[in-house]
């Protein structure tokens, strides 16, 4: 299809002289390893910041993507879930047990007890996920800070909310 090239004679039929390939070698391998031109990702404000002043704190809110109580619900019913199974699968091998003395029979006398700790392990990750859910937040601020508490009460058919601050 293409007629046999050289280095000398350029599919494009241009006939270049070893000096010229050189640099054109040169330019195309200069421009490939040339670095990219640098733009900047951030910006640090290095102006100086007032001594104090009236602004007020700035709510920066929690951004997980899963509750703590959540994860540790979704633990505990697994561990329950698997628990179970495990219990239903100790009395399906009690049934088989009282029939024939085998590796069946003994698996019935430890699945229950496996089940048993399967249980407790199930109460132990629900305790300690309760134990999660309570969070404490300090704030630490300097210059004058207003603390505003609101406390709403709704009641009725329709949930009427009434909202009183507190001072």
């Amino acid at each position: 299809m293409y007629p046999e090239t050289t280095p000398e004679t350029p599919r494009s039929g241009v006939r270049m002289s070893d000096d010229v390939a050189a640099a054109e070698a040169r330019r195309i391998i200069a421009d490939a390893y040339k670095p990219a031109p640098e733009t900047p990702t951030a910006y640090r404000d290095d102006s100086p910041l007032p001594r104090f002043g009236n602004t007020p704190p700035v709510m920066q809110p929690d951004r997980r993507i899963v509750p703590a109580w959540a994860a540790g619900t979704a633990v505990a019913g697994i561990g329950v879930g698997a628990a179970f199974v495990g219990i239903g699968c100790g009395v399906w091998l009690a049934c088989q047990g009282f029939a024939a003395v085998s590796l069946t029979s003994v698996l019935f006398v430890t699945l229950p007890i496996a089940g048993v700790a399967g249980v407790f392990a199930a109460i132990g990750t629900a305790l300690r996920s309760l134990k999660a859910v309570h969070t404490e937040n300090h704030h630490h601020y300097t210059g004058p800070v207003r603390q505003q508490n609101t406390t709403s009460k709704n009641y009725g058919l329709s949930a009427r909310t009434t909202n009183r601050i507190n001072d």
